[in-house]
Order: structure tokens, then C-alpha cells, then sequence
């Protein structure tokens, strides 16, 4: 059984059965607001004491109309885990923007992929704040209240949760601040609106602590410039200082005192030296082996741990705290070593990139294809051209906070048990939050560089093996099969992640090194998980993922440096297998061409009830999508296929040979139906029977033909109008060929006067 002490911090709360419960029944004094000013003039208001009483901390922000409220709740109870179980959920609700949900039930279904990506990205802000033996389950609920279509919500949200977590009782080493930046005509704005980021050529998310200490990054830029970029972190970083010391002056007069809470009683001092006693040298032994790849060092690390915790079974110390012991020694030990020797475990310096290799055009039936491989991490990438129609289309909420509607491109990434050696869960289904978010990273790394295409355009990234950075790796296995494919990128991409490991002095970092091309094992060591993507010119996307309370400036600076130089040198190798777009059409590429009809011959396309095109697609693959009245989109899934298509189309439009009719000429005409509006008439044999209304039978009002004695096969004489621009029907009438009934003259009565 854990022998546990209890850490002493602020607590002021008491308990009904075992819950918390805050005191703000008796009076409304927790109520508080405060508005945080930007340079530009934009203002975050936060306000807490209204909502969500019974969370252990909640707090509404607002920019614009845009209104988030996040809540936090940390169980009393202490996790079985050994880390911090935090769960970050962010709902978009479609109330929020005056809409109902479309789908089926009306109402909001499980999460869709922004909500997921913008829960990691507060979850990233978060976390590294928490103290490190804090393992408590805690929820942080963030959801829209109102959305006014201007600021788009995500950096709101993260401000809420940070408030939030702030103004409760739950430990926490915060407050943050996070800011929106966007780039204008090389102008640095700050919260762009959506209508900026359309014209922006940055979107960057900076989340940032006090002492301006960066703790979170995300962004896509149209290929930025590295100094632009660095420009705008450093003003991200200042401007998020405002919103730090607000939610501080927020928290001084409305916050609660922080919990105090349980930790696991260390070990004996005499247990932790034997563990690394017995061992600290065969650690040594195992890293310096730089023969060793991933799956050996694994094994003699595991088979280590359990020879280290077989000759403690005598102790009376748990388990659970053995291990734990084990890998803290193994960790530091880890980082030790890289300070002392500026050398990797694989035997790398500290800029050295793995070894690499890429092959393209790996299956003919592909559109387009690749393999890359960086040291053991290996991701095959495939492109798939397809119809217009087939464009991925954006949720309601989505549509409306972001701007678009569909996307043209699209890039999904798998990640299979296998590619670790792991058992994992197999069929389809919706990805997890992993996959999301490394496709979404992957996709932004390639988006700017991809031109515009008439076809929809799905990219897959499949990752067969795993020992770090797989989402880098899929950008670079992304562009390579973009240029087999044929596709004119402005100019090949590539991703690398960066790391670090960290000495501290206090609260300072004393001393640091940065890591090129990250290992699995030294991210899982390291302090930072450093994803930069992009061109040799400048930068598509990034994400940093910080375990440790803030970066600061200067090592941001460096390891952005860092990423730029060795995407350089990737793109070097990629350019030797694939440099340019392939020039040759294989025989299985989709071919798209446009289609001009007639407005009276799209019955003759269509077929009746649409069975033309829906039997042209079942048949050949073909599909004949309209753009406006007279025009149509026709892609074919190759050349032969369009070839049998046209013919088809050219047969049907052709079928019947239309005499030229002249307008205000008269025409015998054969009724072949009889309809309650009027009859269906033809003037020559095999037309498309047009109608005559009855309002053009005659110049008296009639219900039915009928009253003019018309049937199936009665002949009469009509005068052709021309056609209606619109429909494309012919315009036939009757009554314009017989003379009006004289006036009826009614009589006077007589006996008037």
C-alpha cells in the first residue's frame, strides 16, 4: 500500500460527502470582471462568479461578440496513473451561432476535427504548467457561448482556461496568456479577424507565461520568412504579458486558495542508491551502444528494469515506485550523458540528421506515390485525384468560424499498431486525437506550396514505422508523391522536429542543448517537441509541444534557426530522387474538361429523372457536374473513360435532328397528351412533346382541354414564339390563330330609368 504525506499549499474549502463545494452561496462577492487591452485597441474581457458555480473554478472570455466559457473540475481523489490525467474538451454549439445542427437527430454528436485539434491545442497550453506530482483527474470544459463570426474562438478559449484554472483552487503554475497573430503586407496584427487571416499570410497561436516564457506554438504561413516569423513570436510573447496580468489582478480579488493534496512518500534514500547502484553503469553501457536501434536499446532496457526490481523484491517498497525510480535515474542519466559527450544515444551530434532515403513511383496504378525514410521512421504517402464532388465538406460551425466551405486538398494520416510493434485496434473509423492533429500539422506543412487544381486532391500518409517525428516525415513523403503525381508545387517541403534537454539553476535554465531530427526516446527524455515545416525560402507550419514552464526567447530563436537549416539539407536529399513535377501522363490519370448545352437539349443529357449521367457513372466513372445553366464539368477517371463519355454524349444530343423552326411561323401539331394544365404537342416525328396551355387553347378560360374536344391524336394549328430563355421549352399557342368572341352587350332592363 502507497504511504502518502500530504503537500502543504492554501486551501480554503470544505467538503459535502467527500465532493468540494466552494463558498459563494451567501453572497455574490466571488462575481468579477476585468478587460484586457491590446496595442491595436482590441479588448479580451474575462468574467467569473456568474456561471458554473459548482466547478471548481470557471471563467467566461470575450472578444468581440465571441464568448467562451471554460470550466474546471480536478477530482479530490488521487489517479492510479503516474502522470497528470488531464482531459481537455472544446465544443462548438451550434445555439452559439443562432443554427441547428443538420444532422439527423438535430442536435450536437461527437466531436468534429476542429473541435479536436483546438482541444489539443489548450491542452498543450496547459499541461506544462501543472505541477509534476500532481496526478489527480482534471477536466477542463470549454464551451462556445456565442460566436459572432469576426474572432475566430480558439485563442479565447485557451484565455478561458487559464482564467479558469487560475481562479480555482486546483494547483497550478500560471496563469497564460495566449494571442492570435496574423501578417498583412509584412504588418504584424494582432487577433486577426477571419476576414484578415484570409489576406494573412501567417496564422501563428503564441501561448505564453510570465517573464515572457513561451510555453505553446502553432501556425501555418504561406511560406514566411524566418525573420517575420521571429519578429512575430517575440510581439506574441509581449502581447500575451497583458493578458497574463489581468487574469493575476483577476485572480488577487476573486480566485480561491489552491488545494492541498497528497503525494507518494519518496523511497528510503537506501533503496534509491542501490537502484543506482545496480543500475546506473549497464545504462551507461546500453546508451554509449550506438549499434543498438530502437527495438534492441528497448528490450536491454526493459530486461534491465526487471533484473534491477527482481534483486529489490525483498524490500517493502511498492512497485509502482520502484519503476518510477528506475526511469527517473534512466532519464537523468539520459541527459546527463548528452550534456558530457554533446553526443546521441544512435551515436548522431547534437545537428546531425538521421540517415535518409526516399523512392518514388512505388505502384503504377497510384496517381502518385513515395517512400520516406528517416533512420527508422518510414511513412508511405499516396495521392488520389478525384471529382470536384468529391472535395471535403466543413460542418456548419466549421463553415462559419473559419471561413471555408470545402477543401480541394486534404492530407490523412494513419498511424497502424504495427508501425511501433504494437497490438493496435484495426478497421475504420474516426481517427483518434492523435491522428487528427499530426494530419492536420502534416497538411498545413504542405497547403501553401500546392497550387490550385480543378480536381479534389487526397494525400495519405501511412506511417509503416515509428521512432520520432512521423508527421515531419509526412510532409517530406507528401511532397515527393505530390511531384510524382505531377503536381507543380511552388517548391518542395520538408519537416524536421527539434528537441531539447534542459539544466536548471532555480527557476532559471542554466544551460540547455538543442536536438536535430528527434528520436522517439529523446522526446519521450526531453523537455520539447519542436516541429518546423516548410521550403528552403521560408516556413509552412509549426508546433511546439514544451514539457517544462516556458521557453525562453533566445532558445525559441535558436531552435527555429536550427529547423531551417536542416530542412535545407532534407530538401537536398529529396531534389536527388524527384526535383520537379513529373512531366510524363501515366494512362491512369483523371482527365477534366468542360461542356457547353444547349438549354433545350439538357433533357437530352440528363435523361429523364437524371438516368443518363447516373448510368454514365455506374458504367465508365464519369461524372457530369453543372456549373450554371449552359456549362458542365465532366471528369473521367482516364483518358479512355472520357473518350467513351464523349461519344456517349455526343450520340444522346445528336439522337434526334431538330428542324429549324422559324419564329411567328404556324405548324400542324399532334396532341399525343391531355393534361389537366393543357396538351403535349409534337410538330415533327421523334421531338420531345412540348406543352400548350391552356391559357394559349383559347381566348375563353377553360378548366380542361377536353371542352375544346381535344384528345390523343387530334391535330390543331399552332404559332411557334421561340424558346424560353430560361427553361429552353418551345412556346406554342393556339388562340393567337382564331379571332376573339365579339363582346357580349348586355341589355338594360326596362322598367329602369
Amino acid at each position: 500500500m502507497k504511504m502518502l504525506i500530504k503537500k502543504r499549499v492554501m486551501f480554503s474549502k470544505f467538503r459535502i460527502k467527500g465532493r468540494h463545494c466552494a463558498r459563494f452561496f451567501s453572497s455574490q462577492s466571488n462575481v468579477g470582471e476585468t478587460n484586457i487591452t491590446f496595442t491595436n485597441g482590441t479588448s479580451l474581457k474575462l468574467s467569473t462568479g456568474q456561471y458554473a458555480r459548482f466547478a471548481d473554478g470557471a471563467c467566461v472570455a470575450t472578444l468581440g461578440q465571441t464568448s467562451v466559457l471554460s470550466t474546471v473540475v480536478s477530482k479530490a481523489k488521487q489517479s492510479s496513473s503516474n502522470f497528470l490525467p488531464l482531459v481537455v474538451d472544446y465544443r462548438q454549439k451550434a445555439a452559439a451561432a443562432g443554427r441547428i445542427p443538420t444532422n439527423f437527430l438535430r442536435r450536437e454528436l461527437g466531436p468534429t476535427e476542429r473541435e479536436i485539434l483546438t482541444s489539443r491545442l489548450i491542452d498543450r497550453s496547459l499541461r506544462p504548467l501543472f505541477p509534476q506530482n500532481y496526478n489527480y483527474d482534471t477536466q477542463v470544459v470549454c464551451n462556445m457561448l456565442a460566436v459572432d463570426a469576426t474572432n475566430p474562438p480558439e485563442t479565447i478559449a485557451v484565455n478561458a482556461a487559464s482564467a479558469a484554472l487560475a481562479l480555482s483552487d486546483v494547483p497550478w503554475n500560471g496563469p497564460i496568456g495566449a494571442v492570435r497573430l496574423g501578417n498583412i503586407d509584412n504588418e504584424i496584427i494582432i487577433n486577426p479577424t477571419r476576414k484578415d487571416l484570409e489576406k494573412s499570410s501567417l496564422n501563428l497561436v503564441v501561448a505564453a507565461t510570465k517573464s515572457n516564457l513561451v510555453v505553446m506554438l502553432e501556425g501555418s504561413a504561406a511560406d514566411i520568412l524566418q525573420q517575420d516569423l521571429l519578429k512575430a513570436i517575440k510581439l506574441g510573447t509581449k502581447e500575451a504579458q497583458h493578458i497574463v496580468r489581468g487574469i493575476e489582478k483577476l485572480q488577487k480579488d476573486h480566485g480561491k486558495m489552491k488545494r492541498e493534496y497528497e503525494i507518494p512518500l519518496p523511497l528510503e534514500q537506501s533503496i534509491v542508491d542501490n537502484i543506482k547502484t545496480l543500475s546506473t553503469m549497464k545504462i551507461r553501457e546500453i546508451l554509449s551502444d550506438h549499434s543498438h536501434d530502437k527495438l534492441s536499446r528497448d528490450i536491454a532496457i526493459s530486461e534491465l528494469r526487471q533484473t534491477v526490481l527482481n534483486q529489490l523484491r525483498d524490500t517493502e517498497a511498492d512497485v509502482g515506485q520502484l519503476q518510477d525510480c528506475f526511469n527517473t535515474n534512466l532519464k537523468q542519466i539520459f541527459r546527463d550523458m548528452i550534456f558530457e559527450t554533446d553526443t546521441r544515444c544512435d551515436g548522431r551530434h547534437l545537428d546531425e540528421l538521421r540517415k535518409i532515403s526516399c523512392q518514388v513511383s512505388l505502384y503504377e496504378p497510384l496517381h502518385g506515390s513515395a517512400l520516406f525514410q528517416r533512420g527508422q521512421t518510414q511513412v508511405l504517402a499516396t495521392v488520389a485525384f478525384d471529382s470536384p464532388d468529391s472535395a471535403l465538406k466543413m460542418d456548419t460551425l466549421t463553415m462559419l468560424t473559419s471561413g471555408i466551405k470545402e477543401k480541394s486538398f486534404f492530407l490523412h494520416y494513419e498511424f497502424p499498431g504495427y508501425a511501433t510493434g504494437e497490438v493496435g485496434r484495426g478497421g475504420g473509423g474516426a481517427p483518434g486525437r492523435r491522428e487528427a492533429g499530426h494530419g492536420a500539422l502534416a497538411e498545413r506543412g504542405l497547403l501553401p506550396v500546392v497550387p490550385h487544381q480543378p480536381y479534389t486532391l487526397r494525400l495519405t500518409a501511412e506511417v509503416l514505422e515509428s521512432n520520432g517525428s512521423s508527421s515531419m516525415a509526412s510532409v517530406c513523403g507528401g511532397s515527393l508523391a505530390l511531384l510524382d503525381a505531377g503536381v507543380a508545387l511552388s517548391a518542395p517541403a520538408a519537416g524536421v522536429a527539434i528537441g531539447l534537454v534542459s539544466r536548471y539553476d532555480g527557476s532559471q535554465i542554466a544551460d540547455y542543448r538543442i536536438l536535430t531530427d528527434l528520436l522517439g526516446i529523446e522526446d519521450y527524455m526531453g523537455d520539447m517537441d519542436f516541429k518546423v515545416a516548410g521550403t528552403k525560402k521560408g516556413i509552412t507550419a509549426l508546433q511546439a509541444d514544451v514539457k517544462i514552464p516556458g521557453l525562453p526567447l533566445k532558445v525559441v530563436m535558436e531552435a527555429v534557426q536550427k529547423a531551417c537549416d536542416a530542412k535545407s539539407k532534407i530538401i537536398d536529399i529529396m531534389n536527388q530522387c524527384i526535383d520537379k513535377p513529373r512531366q510524363t501522363r501515366k494512362e491512369n490519370m483523371p482527365v477534366i474538361e468542360e461542356l457547353t448545352v444547349e438549354v433545350h437539349k439538357r433533357p437530352k443529357l440528363v435523361g429523364l429523372g437524371g438516368i443518363n449521367l447516373k448510368r454514365l457513372y455506374v458504367e465508365t466513372g464519369v461524372q457530369v457536374t453543372p456549373i450554371d445553366e449552359t456549362k458542365y464539368t465532366i471528369f473521367a477517371p482516364s483518358q479512355a473513360a472520357m473518350d467513351e463519355a464523349r461519344a456517349r454524349i455526343a450520340e444522346w444530343l445528336s439522337a434526334e435532328r431538330t428542324p429549324e423552326l422559324e419564329f411567328g411561323a404556324i405548324y400542324k401539331a399532334k396532341v399525343v397528351e391531355v393534361r389537366d394544365i393543357g396538351v403535349l404537342v409534337t410538330l415533327y416525328p421523334g421531338m420531345s412533346p412540348a406543352l400548350v396551355h391552356n391559357s394559349q387553347l383559347d381566348h375563353r378560360k377553360i378548366m380542361h382541354p377536353s371542352a375544346l374536344g381535344l384528345d390523343v391524336g387530334s391535330e390543331i394549328q399552332v404559332k411557334y414564339f421561340g424558346r424560353d430563355p430560361v427553361s429552353g421549352q418551345l412556346r406554342l399557342s393556339k388562340k393567337v390563330l382564331t379571332s376573339p368572341p365579339p363582346p357580349h352587350v348586355r341589355k338594360l332592363d326596362k322598367t329602369m330609368d
